[in-house]
């Protein structure tokens, strides 16, 4: 964007960079003309390191561009371009986070640490804490969405318009009729107020209880959004996976109705 502000004179706006990347990066990259990350294949999708490279088969191409050479490198790598998609595309899938649900399905995140936690929220704590839970939606901050039974979050009372809103993990707890929101936080975006309150107003409709949780990888993380964390709220951590903190109220790990 800075490049083409100084060389075309367009300006855009900040918040336009989301644009060029799923509707720009995102093409030249399936196409093979830029790798993605290629220093570190498994960082966060939402790093602010984030890189694409050209990559060297079309720098190469490009590098002919207005020569004798150009008319037979171009059809050159026209003939070969889907065989170098295919093989980026595979060295991407193999840094995915898979995820192997109860019933034997398997999702495959973007890498990363986000991926890497939502991946423990589901394999470890829904089966500790809320036992033969059905999986509703798992975010993915490559994809925006990983997976989501939106037939079956529709039949607890719960439309929703915009995924960007959504927790990053959502379960039905069955046996005691509760939805759990649960936020993956490995860099941001713990459930403090504000969030409790836009998660509260956007599954007003539920007719399964509300249980609101954090997950942090470690203690260490978790320290540092301790004073954010909403009351009447709870908090798991990935390496002490069979406890659970409970921030204020009468009871351990339920809904509650605001007064």
């Amino acid at each position: 964007m800075d490049w083409i502000r100084e060389h075309f004179g367009r300006e855009y706006a900040p918040n336009t960079r989301e644009t060029f990347r799923r509707q720009t990066m995102h093409q030249f990259r399936d196409a093979g003309l830029v790798l993605y990350n290629p220093d570190k294949p498994d960082r966060a999708v939402n790093s602010p390191a984030v890189v694409y490279q050209i990559a060297p088969d079309a720098l190469a191409l490009v590098r002919t561009f207005e020569t004798p050479k150009w008319e037979q490198q171009l059809a050159s790598y026209l003939t070969m371009w889907k065989a170098l998609a295919e093989r980026y595309a595979r060295e991407r899938d193999l840094q995915r986070v898979p995820v192997r649900l109860g019933d034997g399905t398997e999702l495959q995140l973007s890498p990363g640490a986000h991926s890497e936690l939502i991946r423990d929220i589901i394999m470890d704590f829904a089966p500790r804490f809320a036992p033969d839970s059905i999986l509703i939606y798992a975010g993915d901050t490559g994809e925006k969405l990983g997976y989501f039974d939106e037939e079956r979050l529709a039949g607890l009372g719960v439309k929703v318009d915009s995924h960007g809103k959504m927790p990053d993990v959502m379960f039905h707890y069955t046996e005691r009729n509760w939805l759990l929101l649960v936020e993956s936080v490995t860099s941001h975006g713990p459930v403090d107020a504000k969030r409790h309150a836009e998660l509260m107003t956007l599954f007003a409709g539920s007719s399964a209880g509300l249980v609101y949780v954090t997950a942090f990888p470690n203690r260490a993380v978790m320290a540092k959004y301790l004073t954010d964390i909403a009351w009447e709220t709870e908090v798991w951590v990935a390496d002490a996976p069979t406890h659970l903190i409970h921030f204020n109220g009468v009871r351990f790990l339920g809904p509650y109705n605001p007064a």
